[in-house]
C-alpha cells in the first residue's frame, strides 16, 4: 500500500495566536492566517488528491477554501478539534494557576472529551481516509492541531496520549504514508517562511 495521508494544519486565529484551547469556538483566521493559507496554496499546487475532507470549523473550512480546495472538500464531524469542556478559551498558563502541572494529555477534561475518545475518533478517520484513498491515493485532511497530532500517533500505533510528542505549527503540513508495509510519517510540520 503507498496510500498518504496529508495533515493539514488550519492557518493562525486570535485564539491560537494567544494560546487559548480552541475546539467548538467558530473562530475564523486571522490576517496573518488567510497569508499562511495562501502559501499553503502554493505549496500544494499540482499535488492531486483522492479526496479531501475538513473540520466543519470555519478556521478549518477557510484554510481549505483558501488553498484552493474548498470546493472538492468534505466536512467531516471526525475532523473536529478535541473538546476541552470548561477549558474552552483559557490557556494552559490559567488553568495551571488553579491546577498546578496541568496538561490536557494527562489530566481529566471535565466536560469534555478524553484523549482516548479523541483517539478513537482519529481511528475512524484513518478507516475513512484509506477508503477514501484506495491502495495509492493521496488525501488531505484540514483540521486542528491536537486531533491532527493524535491521528498521527495513532497512524503509527501509538496511544492517542502519545500525540504530545508531535508538535504542529499553524498552516503546516505533514504527511503519513508507508515504508512497505509499515505506517510512518514521511514528513512533519512542513511550514512555511513569512
Amino acid at each position: 500500500m503507498s496510500a498518504e495521508l496529508w495533515l493539514i494544519r488550519h492557518g493562525e486565529t486570535e485564539w491560537s495566536l494567544n494560546r487559548k484551547h480552541t475546539s467548538r469556538t467558530d473562530v475564523g483566521l486571522t490576517e496573518h492566517g488567510r497569508q499562511r493559507a495562501l502559501e499553503l496554496r502554493s505549496y500544494l499546487a499540482g499535488t492531486e488528491f483522492t479526496a479531501v475532507f475538513s473540520s466543519p470549523m470555519k478556521r478549518a473550512r477557510e484554510t481549505c477554501a483558501i488553498a484552493g480546495f474548498g470546493d472538492v472538500a468534505s466536512v467531516d464531524e471526525g475532523l473536529m478539534e478535541w473538546d476541552y469542556g470548561v477549558h474552552e478559551g483559557r490557556t494552559t498558563e490559567e488553568i495551571r494557576a488553579e491546577t498546578p502541572g496541568w496538561s490536557v494529555w494527562k489530566d481529566e477534561i471535565v466536560g469534555g472529551e478524553t484523549a482516548e475518545e479523541v483517539g478513537e475518533r482519529a481511528d475512524g478517520l484513518i478507516a475513512r481516509a484509506l477508503a477514501a484513498g484506495g491502495e495509492s491515493g493521496r488525501v488531505a485532511l484540514f483540521a486542528h492541531a491536537h486531533i491532527l497530532r493524535i491521528l498521527a500517533a495513532r497512524w503509527v500505533g501509538l496511544e492517542a496520549r502519545n500525540g504530545r510528542l508531535f508538535v504542529l505549527g499553524t498552516g503546516s503540513v505533514s504527511v503519513l504514508g508507508w515504508e512497505r508495509e509499515t505506517r510512518v510519517i514521511e514528513a512533519w510540520n512542513r511550514g512555511f517562511e513569512g
